[in-house]
């Protein structure tokens, strides 16, 4: 892909030959068409292809979460392109037939904030799961009124629910409502920060965490 900053061409869209020109967010660019692939479903084409739509698929259960979360690393990207790229890289193990998300490595925020060390997940007699942290307000940039983002995905389901803004740092715990049909099923949680100013609508790359792999819990 070339980028275009000046010259004849100016913003030239569409198909010329082999070479296309479009435009994606004011940035005018070139990109010559795909040759001819002798053999395009190689196994390590299709590892490729197969670990793409993994990531894709379960970060389209939390579009509005990974769109807040990672929208401070989409430099010239959509948020959404962000994670895609950080995690297809980062949180998915195994070759074909055997490709699976990494749930450890998995991240759903990045940013400069402080994130928390230490968290704990466990169920409530009435079905929520429970997220508890230690306050480490202090701790680098860390303040008692940033606001814990929390996030539960659910594989057998293909679904995730979450908040932006579930409790502050200094309340140490928070809980999450979960579907009904949830029931019996393994959830795998995490959890993340934000500042005040980033809910404000600061895109400052300290104003939300590293969201932190927190584990996993059977639904009862």
């Amino acid at each position: 892909m070339g980028i275009i900053r000046q010259g004849i061409l100016g913003g030239l869209s569409g198909k010329v030959g082999n070479v296309v020109g479009s435009s994606w967010k004011g940035i005018n660019y070139l990109r010559a068409l795909p040759s001819h692939v002798t053999n395009p479903r190689t196994p390590a084409q299709r590892t490729t292809r197969l670990k793409m739509e993994i990531v894709i698929k379960f970060l389209k259960t939390c579009t509005a979460f990974i769109r807040f979360g990672f929208s401070a690393f989409a430099v010239r990207m959509s948020a959404f392109n962000a994670a895609t790229s950080y995690n297809l890289s980062n949180a998915v193990k195994g070759e074909l037939p055997d490709v699976e998300l990494d749930f450890p490595q998995l991240q759903v925020s990045r940013g400069n904030l402080q994130g928390v060390n230490i968290a704990e997940l466990e169920m409530s007699e009435d079905g929520k799961v429970v997220f508890t942290w230690i306050d480490n307000s202090g701790e680098g940039n860390a303040m008692s009124s940033d606001q814990a983002m929390l996030l539960a995905y659910n594989p057998a389901k293909n679904s995730s629910v979450y908040a932006l803004s579930a409790a502050t740092r200094s309340e140490q715990t928070a809980e999450l409502d979960l579907p009904a049909n949830y029931l019996g099923d393994e959830i795998h949680c995490y959890i993340a920060f934000s500042s005040a100013e980033r809910l404000s609508g600061s895109q400052a790359k300290d104003g939300t965490s590293n969201s932190t792999y927190v584990g996993s819990v059977t639904v009862l």
